[in-house]
C-alpha cells in the first residue's frame, strides 16, 4: 500500500519534511517512490510547498494520507480538488 508521508530532514532540532509518496513498510526516513512537497515548520507562518498535480495523481491512484499530511493537503487546497474531483467523476 502506498502513503503519503512526511520523511524528516534538516539539522538537529531544526527540522524540515518532506512530503513523499512511498510504501507503507519502508521507514519513515527510508526509500520512497517520490517527492510531492516540501513542508518548514519552523518558519513564522509555517510553509506548506505542494506539487498539486502530483498528489492528485497519488491521491486518484489510492494512495493512503497519514493525519498530518491530510492537514497539510487540506491548508493548501489539495484536498477540496481532490474531493470535488471525486464526486463530479461519481455523478
Amino acid at each position: 500500500m502506498v502513503k503519503l508521508r512526511l520523511m524528516r530532514m534538516g539539522k538537529k532540532k531544526q527540522p524540515t519534511y518532506r512530503i513523499v509518496a512511498t510504501d507503507s513498510r519502508s521507514p519513515r526516513d527510508g526509500r520512497f517512490i517520490e517527492i510531492v512537497g516540501t513542508y518548514f515548520p519552523r518558519q513564522d507562518p509555517s510553509v506548506i510547498n505542494i506539487n498539486s498535480d502530483k498528489a492528485l495523481k497519488w491521491l486518484s491512484q489510492g494512495a493512503q494520507p497519514t493525519e498530518t499530511v491530510e492537514k497539510l493537503l487540506k491548508a493548501s487546497g489539495v484536498m477540496e480538488t481532490f474531493e470535488s474531483n471525486k464526486h463530479a467523476s461519481v455523478k
